[in-house]
């Protein structure tokens, strides 16, 4: 009974694979690289979306109260000490 081979159908040896890198790098075969995904944006939904973006911070920060402001920048001062 023969063993079964850990490598999976199609997939290259590593000294294929090695191989296929160094020929890409000296440019003897080209460099395969994934075609770019098309995607076609609603103008107006970019419209309006720029304009909340444009307004948004500013609006926030108009309508927070001093109290509100400082307990945010306390918790957000927090949040940058703990990381470390």
């Amino acid at each position: 009974m023969q063993a079964r081979s850990s490598k999976k159908k199609g997939e290259k040896d590593i000294n294929e694979t090695a191989f296929s890198i160094v020929q890409m790098a000296t440019g003897q075969i080209p460099k395969v690289e994934p075609p770019a995904p098309v995607v076609k944006k609603n103008p107006a939904a970019v419209t309006l979306g720029r304009l909340g973006g444009l307004k948004g911070g500013k609006a926030r920060a108009d309508s927070l109260t001093p109290a509100k402001r400082k307990a945010i920048a306390k918790k957000a001062a927090a949040a940058r000490w703990t990381k470390s």
